[in-house]
């Protein structure tokens, strides 16, 4: 048996999953743990859509612990696929709003608005994350990259990927032997 063969054997007992969720959760983890030493060490404060991004990405890193923890079979295994899959692509659409900011010409950026903390305290959640979405002077500027690529590019691409990844383990193991109530 191939080493491909073998995964995918792994794949259909289930036996990958516990790893795999494990692995999401760390993955996350060290997302967090980057944004938080460009926070510090870098000097780059975050804007309000980067805020969410981070949000989105403990999210995932939360849904993933939890289905490691929980390990589950059949239906808790398509229910920890879908809310994966949901938190990476609000997380993903939310780097795509930064995105469009980061390449809107310099002067159809919006101008800069309040900061996160005043506007949660004068505003409803509700109004908050409306007025963060639409953006604001300080989302569409670019302070760091990495292969020609923004933090937000980044968090794009890592969102996908965690999202296929909680999506393909949770799901792709169901099959009759895995029969159990979970």
């Amino acid at each position: 048996m191939s080493g491909e063969q073998s995964v995918r054997a792994a794949l259909a007992r289930g036996t990958l999953r516990r790893p795999a969720n494990l692995a999401g959760f760390l993955i996350c983890a060290a997302l967090l743990g980057f944004a938080l030493y460009a926070q510090f060490h870098l000097r780059l404060d975050p804007c309000p859509l980067c805020i969410f991004q981070r949000i989105g990405i403990a999210a995932i890193g939360l849904l993933f612990l939890l289905a490691a923890l929980h390990h589950p079979r059949r239906w808790g295994g398509t229910l920890y696929a879908v809310l994966i899959g949901a938190a990476a692509l609000a997380t993903a659409a939310v780097a795509v709003r930064q995105i469009y900011l980061q390449h809107l010409p310099p002067g159809a950026v919006p101008s800069c608005g309040a900061p996160l903390s005043v506007m949660l305290q004068f505003m409803s959640v509700t109004d908050v994350i409306r007025k963060v979405l639409t953006g604001s002077g300080e989302c569409g500027i670019v302070n760091w990259t990495f292969l020609g690529l923004a933090m937000s590019e980044w968090v794009l691409l890592w969102a996908f990927a965690l999202g296929v990844l909680g999506v393909l383990v949770n799901v792709r193991s169901l099959r009759p032997a895995d029969s159990r109530a979970g």
